[in-house]
């Protein structure tokens, strides 16, 4: 197959991360639960917990902060502002609208994505095609994420999950063979109550009753949801691949998104993608949703594991369920 020419590229990146680590040790004391027993199904070792007064908009503006600053540009320089977040600060307006007044960027059209652990990768497909559409040069793309902030801390099987941060990246048009080969998104809402917050809409509005039962917290059947991700990152990783003209033995480094180290495992597995070549920091940060891809690349780029000319697949899948990957070359 003849290799499609990238329309656009991640010209910087960017992360925030709270201070405050919470480990595995510490959960023992409030959860009848152990480091063992959650490193053993998990990997995760301690995640990142952000203080009560702050939500993903502050974190996005972090992180979006240093992204700018990598590529070198201004606020009013951006066109559009795209926001990938289950955890938005409010129901209305849209996150990326408090970033947008944040940042200064009075320029930019801004609104969020929700695709949940997905949004990362959709977004950047939506920011791909406002660009080949003429409709912006600069797109600046935020996954933030207060994942603790909708956990029920008193559930064993959630709680130890979640973490928070946000990632940020700058979005051009390419430049010398460099940016995205490949975008695939999926979703299959028919499986929707395998992992949801069953209120907190217009549908089932809050009720005290739903906050007693804390049915406005994620609510997961770890299980079936495990099976559905291996199955559905395995064939996302395929269709990115092969849009790209490319197989797992070309990828110079995948990013998967950090929610289990037994789904990313299976996940490379299957894309023919050795270990050695996966980038895992699900055991210092937990699952942060969208967050997870774009802080995990800053992170690569940051101890060089990312190089020029470079092959990265990115694959997530979340809440919806959502499923999506993408191909770059760096």
């Amino acid at each position: 197959m003849k290799r499609p020419k990238p329309i656009v590229e991640i010209a910087s990146t960017g992360r925030w991360l709270p201070d405050n680590v919470v480990t595995n040790q510490d959960f023992e004391k409030t959860l009848d639960t152990s480091d063992e027993w959650i490193r053993e199904r998990t990997g995760i070792r301690e995640r990142r917990i952000a203080p009560r007064e702050i939500g993903a908009g502050y974190m996005g503006v972090e992180a979006a902060k240093v992204a700018m600053c990598r590529a070198g540009i201004e606020p009013g320089e951006i066109d559009v502002l795209i926001c990938a977040t289950a955890t938005p600060d409010r129901l209305l307006p849209s996150t990326a609208c408090a970033i947008q007044a944040e940042l200064g960027a009075t320029n930019a059209a801004a609104f969020d994505v929700s695709a949940a652990c997905s949004g990362f990768i959709y977004a950047l497909g939506v920011a791909e095609g406002q660009i080949a559409a003429g409709r912006a040069e600069i797109v600046l793309v935020v996954s933030a994420e207060k994942m603790t902030g909708i956990t029920d801390m008193s559930d064993r099987s959630t709680a130890v999950l979640f973490g928070d941060g946000a990632g940020a990246v700058v979005v051009r048009k390419s430049t010398n063979g460099r940016g995205v080969l490949s975008n695939y998104i999926r979703s299959d809402g028919t499986l929707a109550e395998l992992l949801w917050r069953p209120v907190g809409g217009v549908v089932e509005p809050m009720t005290h009753e739903a906050l007693e039962r804390r049915d406005h917290m994620v609510k997961m059947a770890g299980r079936e949801v495990f099976k559905s991700a291996v199955k559905s990152m395995a064939d996302a990783a395929d269709q990115a691949l092969l849009r790209a003209g490319l197989t797992g033995e070309d990828v110079d480094l995948f990013i998967p998104h950090q929610a289990n180290i037994r789904i990313i495992e299976a996940t490379a597995k299957y894309a023919k993608v050795p270990m050695e070549k996966v980038f895992v920091n699900v055991d210092r940060y937990g699952n942060m949703s969208s967050a997870t891809i774009p802080i995990a690349l800053d992170e690569a780029i940051e101890q060089g594991r990312v190089r020029s000319g470079d092959i990265i697949l990115m694959v997530a899948f979340g809440a919806g369920f959502t499923w999506a990957s993408s191909v770059i070359r760096w």
